[in-house]
């Protein structure tokens, strides 16, 4: 298994990688690197762990949506509307991951209100 050496919101990782899937490693780490940055910068949340948590959520609150839209999809084809123009889709896609991320971030810190460690 070959090992590659990655960065994630400045840190170093060294991460096992099976042959052939080192794009696809860097990929993955480029995104998490980005959720976590995007949080990070959001100034809410100071703790690498709570950061890594929540984008994590985040990360998988969005894959179960896309699987959910794709079973969807598959299971009842819809009539193919007229695709909204680019920079009206990507407002879109931006303020529903800000609203995704903001609920996520507020469930969690009303769970881990009680907890002094993840503050």
């Amino acid at each position: 298994m070959k090992q590659i050496e990655v960065q994630i919101m400045g840190q170093s990782y060294l991460l096992g990688c099976p042959e052939g899937g080192e794009q696809q490693l860097r990929d993955a780490v480029e995104r998490v690197d980005a959720a976590m940055c995007k949080i990070r910068d959001a100034g809410k949340v100071k703790a690498r762990d709570r950061i890594a948590v929540l984008a994590s959520l985040n990360l998988a609150f969005d894959l179960g949506q896309r699987e959910a839209a794709l079973a969807a999809s598959a299971s009842a084809p819809v009539p193919a509307a007229a695709p909204a123009p680019a920079s009206e889709a990507g407002a879109v896609d931006d303020a529903a991951s800000e609203t995704q991320a903001s609920q996520l971030i507020q469930r969690l810190d009303h769970a881990l209100a009680g907890d002094g460690l993840l503050l």
